[in-house]
């Protein structure tokens, strides 16, 4: 029996082709390690719990809507006549319905409220 050229040139490229595939397959396994899963590891989980966030009473902290001119002179930076100018404002204008409000009053900026905000209270604050 004898082969065309055509069928000759088909055998010899299906015999390339399955060396080369082979080749393939057994290169790739014998170079590359296994995956591994590790099984006996476990996480550990701590939970802590905090306790729910309270509101500090405000203790000490005057109340610049109802303060009187004498406690009002007590802060620091407010004299007799800032204090006179506080109430002034507050009775004209409304109540202050935050501490940083104070900067309604002339003559009281930001230096001055850095230095009142934790001496000072509305009553009114939802911090």
């Amino acid at each position: 029996m004898k082969l065309s050229k055509w069928e000759a040139a088909v055998i010899l490229l299906s015999a390339v082709f399955l060396a080369f595939t082979a080749g393939w397959f057994l290169r790739g396994g014998q170079g590359s390690e296994p995956f591994r899963v590790e099984t006996e590891r476990t996480l550990e989980v701590t939970v802590t719990s905090l306790p729910a966030p309270t509101k500090e009473p405000e203790r000490g902290k005057v109340n610049i809507n109802t303060a009187e001119a004498q406690e009002l002179q007590s802060l620091p930076g407010i004299g007799e006549k800032r204090a006179a100018d506080i109430i002034a404002e507050r009775e004209e204008n409304g109540p202050y319905r935050f501490p940083e409000d104070i900067t309604r009053v002339k003559g009281i900026g930001e230096e001055t409220l850095a230095e009142l905000l934790e001496y000072i209270t509305t009553g009114e604050e939802t911090r």
